[in-house]
């Protein structure tokens, strides 16, 4: 058997940081990557263990690579949540590898190579990221994981039963990781983490990120700062510091999953926040950044949901006039507070209600798309379609989650690069332009 692998990546941008790091650690060991299943030797799933879907597909996943005749590692959120559990009743899996100590990969691939099956879930190390990783994400950008676990306890997120409590990393090490990836090229970088706003409250009396932000500001370099993940009962005090920046390192883009509106819901969830607070907290972002975009989350089906609550989120999500907004419904998760909650909302219930707040949102999401027309914009280029036509981000738009910019060039664009665009029309959930200034 040669030393050929491929990555099957599932989850969020966190566990892509975490695949990346995978790889770098095969590569070193003498591994060499393939662009798809067929041509490797050995499949490492990185898998999801958030909510069933996300099981069902990392599961079924990796029974599609072995009914192949592939080695398979099972990596990731589902084999450190399920490790025992999966290693007795999925023989397919060759190894289950978990997500503690990522080093440890090369041992797990050589174990699969050998026909060995075995678990391997080390305790927790401080070598979960290398700065040389390969990069997934499109040419430009890359995400820079700040934290890892979360001490929020959300009664319905299984993320501490996997990763933990939140642990962040050191200032100077994140500083240094970005430098590196802008050396590389890099032009944006995405903060991620299960909740970036308490950076630093696991070894501080206060929220570090403001600090951080600081520091990320003497960088080299000309590059966007993109936060993903702001919790919203404990936002950080950052508004200043951006207003003055003014949105030329740091985007005034806020990633910020209210998951939903009713007071009484949101206790159930063991979060502070009401309708009334995150309006209030809307309008405070909105005052000192009048550009400000903002994104969501919504969790419909939560246990004792009531029509009465649904119409509440409804009333809430017009009046909070919310950029982008995503949905999805409650998973049953076992050793959360909330699996035991009563009375469940039966599945099309659930779907019917996210169906509502989505179709509310298509026109919410097009008419606050609309204030871009016909204004100017910096945009980075991702994809070129042909030779004329290439695919873009503008900084109201976040990796893979919101719509893209269309734009039409008369010479080649080089990809991962800034270019200056006038925003010409809106097509959808995209914009179209037009190149002002070539790079």
């Amino acid at each position: 058997m040669s030393k050929t692998y491929f990555l099957d990546l599932f989850g969020c941008a966190k566990n892509q940081v975490d695949a990346e790091t995978l790889m770098s650690y095969l590569n070193d060991a003498g591994w060499t990557s393939t662009l798809s299943a067929e041509e490797a030797d050995l499949v490492v799933v990185n898998s999801c263990g958030f909510i069933e879907t996300a099981k069902r597909e990392s599961i079924n996943a990796t029974l599609e690579h072995k009914k192949n005749g592939k080695r398979v590692v099972l990596a990731g959120c589902l084999a450190e949540r399920y490790a025992k559990d999966l290693f007795e009743s999925l023989p397919e899996a060759d190894v289950i590898f978990g997500v503690k100590d990522l080093s440890k990969i090369a041992s797990a691939a050589e174990s699969a190579r050998r026909g060995t099956r075995t678990r391997i879930v080390p305790p927790p190390t401080n070598n979960n990221v290398r700065k040389n990783r390969p990069l997934l994400s499109l040419p430009g950008s890359a995400y820079v994981k700040i934290t890892e676990g979360c001490n929020n306890r959300c009664s319905f997120c299984s993320i501490p039963l996997i990763r933990g409590g939140l642990k962040s990393r050191q200032i100077e090490d994140i500083v240094d990781e970005c430098q590196t990836l802008l050396d590389r090229g890099v032009r944006e970088l995405c903060l991620v983490g299960q909740d970036v706003a308490a950076f630093g409250m696991d070894f501080s009396s206060k929220q570090l990120l403001p600090t951080l932000l600081e520091a990320l500001s003497c960088l080299n370099g000309d590059f966007w700062t993109r936060l993903l993940y702001l919790h919203p009962d404990h936002f950080p005090p950052i508004l200043d510091f951006l207003k003055e920046d003014g949105g030329a390192r740091f985007l005034p883009y806020f990633d910020i999953p209210f998951q939903h509106a009713s007071k009484s819901l949101l206790q159930k969830m063991n979060r502070k926040g009401c309708a009334e607070d995150y309006l209030a907290l809307l309008a405070r972002i909105r005052d000192a950044l009048p550009s400000a975009v903002i994104r969501s989350t919504f969790l419909l089906g939560f246990p004792g949901e009531t029509d009465a609550d649904v119409e509440t989120l409804l009333d809430f999500q017009e009046k909070a006039r919310l950029d982008w907004a995503g949905c999805f419904t409650y998973s049953r998760e076992e050793n959360t507070p909330a699996y035991a909650m009563k009375p469940r909302v039966h599945k099309n219930a659930a779907e019917r209600r996210k169906a509502l707040v989505e179709e509310k949102q298509i026109a919410i999401t097009e008419r606050r798309l609309e204030r871009f027309v016909g204004r100017e914009f910096d945009v980075l280029v991702e994809e070129a379609i042909d030779e004329e036509l290439y695919l873009g981000r503008m900084f109201a738009q976040a990796p893979e989650v919101d719509g893209a910019v269309v734009v039409h060039a008369d010479a080649a664009l080089k990809l991962g690069s800034f270019v200056r665009c006038k925003i010409t029309a809106r097509a959808g959930f995209d914009l179209t332009a037009e190149i002002l200034s070539p790079p």
